[in-house]
């Protein structure tokens, strides 16, 4: 049993920002007893996620997750963040959701008795996405939908347009952390969003130039150029902006693709065909989900170079994360490619970093690992790929990269 003095502790504090770690500690146990942690979240589709680790206290009676080793459970050996990027959810092929960055995500840690599994102690922490004096402001310009994030402070700011998947809708925790950094921050939807088409046609990359053109307009936002993150699908269409498009000075694309997908894309006279999918490439996994990594077709062949998008074009800085894992398309493949056709312009505007056993999904640090779920394009579920801990690694390392990057480059270059 537990001393009448045994507290769970979350260090500096049970509030803090998604991307910041926590120090979780036990204190007051008997010396050298077993002890499990556990924690769980219910994210706003009301899906549970959950973790758990086995420790046992040292001569004081304290437990201390960043110096002590789980013994079991979720993960193994000594992981200061483990009882949060290890949750996994409940139900199957669940992919953490946030919509409203305006409250926090609640983890709830319990201290469990290692042996009778009685609950010894509970502490909740409080992991939000915008720090005091920051301004959300809905955007209903034009054609533009999305949400603007402006840090607190004087300003102006770098300017940042936030891209995410073909899932559509929009998604606001990248775009509120890292507005957290110094930056403003568009969060850009660009389907199924307010009026926005459930299932559009085609991809118009001149409503992506007017958002470019009302960032770069704001007040609070320095010039002249801006910069773009990006993942999965939104990678093609921030490799299609910095082709076609003025005033972008640096380029994030996470596990994007150098050719276009799924439907035509259109830019004023120029159109780009999508790549159509080899189906025989696609595979069953033995859980019953499908592996599409492999079912596109070498966008390089003479016969489908119509659907590459023209990187050689950009002026713009590029930052290509890719995991070697990703099992919804061929990542690093994509990246290398890119990398080449900007290389043969002539200068090293680039950089390309490659993630061992990552999956598809790099999202912010702290992030549950997703392994497989719903593809919007594909219309059912999917193996995305990764181990949970180097995928969580490659979380952390991408984040600093991407700071720095844009710290480095939005300075007006390529605009």
């Amino acid at each position: 049993m537990a001393s009448s003095q045994m507290r769970l502790k979350i260090l500096p504090g049970v509030r803090c920002l998604f991307d910041k770690p926590v120090q979780v500690k036990v204190e007051g146990l008997t010396p050298h007893r077993r002890v499990q942690l556990t924690s769980r979240l219910v994210d706003d589709r009301g899906a549970t996620f959950k973790a758990s680790a086995l420790f046992k206290a040292d001569d004081a009676g304290l437990v201390d997750v960043c110096r002590a080793a789980s013994l079991g459970g979720s993960y193994t050996g000594v992981e200061p963040m483990g009882l949060f990027w290890a949750m996994a959810p409940e139900t199957p092929h669940s992919k953490l959701l946030k919509k409203n960055v305006l409250t926090p995500t609640v983890v709830e840690i319990d201290a469990l008795c290692g042996e009778t599994g009685e609950v010894l102690a509970s502490e909740a922490n409080e992991r939000g996405y915008m720090t005091e004096g920051m301004r959300r402001v809905p955007v209903r310009e034009g054609r533009i939908r999305g949400v603007l994030f402006v840090p607190p402070g004087k300003g102006p700011f770098p300017g940042i347009v936030d891209l995410y998947t073909f899932g559509g809708r929009l998604t606001e925790p990248r775009a509120s952390l890292l507005a957290n950094k110094g930056f403003v921050v568009l969060a850009l939807a660009y389907k199924d969003y307010k009026d926005l088409p459930k299932k559009p046609q085609k991809l118009d990359l001149e409503y992506f130039e007017e958002a470019v053109t009302f960032l770069r307009k704001r007040p609070e936002v320095t010039g002249p150029g801006i910069g773009i993150i990006s993942i999965s699908h939104s990678g093609v269409v921030a490799l299609a902006m910095s082709s076609f498009l003025r005033g972008i000075s640096a380029t994030v694309c996470i596990n994007g693709c150098s050719a276009n997908v799924v439907i035509p894309l259109h830019y004023r006279d120029t159109v780009l065909p999508p790549l159509q999918p080899v189906m025989k490439n696609v595979k069953v996994t033995d859980s019953g989900i499908l592996n599409v990594r492999d079912a596109l077709p070498d966008p390089y062949s003479e016969s489908n170079r119509a659907s590459l998008i023209p990187i050689e074009r950009a002026s713009c800085r590029f930052l290509f994360a890719a995991s070697e894992d990703d099992r919804n398309w061929n990542s690093v493949l994509f990246a290398e490619r890119a990398a080449a056709a900007l290389r043969g312009r002539g200068g090293e505007r680039f950089e390309v970093v490659t993630y061992p056993k990552a999956g598809h999904f790099l999202e912010v640090p702290h992030t549950p690992h997703c392994p497989s779920g719903f593809h919007a394009a594909v219309g059912t579920e999917v193996e995305f790929g990764g181990e949970p801990k180097a995928h969580a690694e490659a979380q952390l390392d991408l984040w600093e990269r991407v700071q720095e990057f844009f710290k480095s480059h939005l300075d007006g270059e390529g605009a």
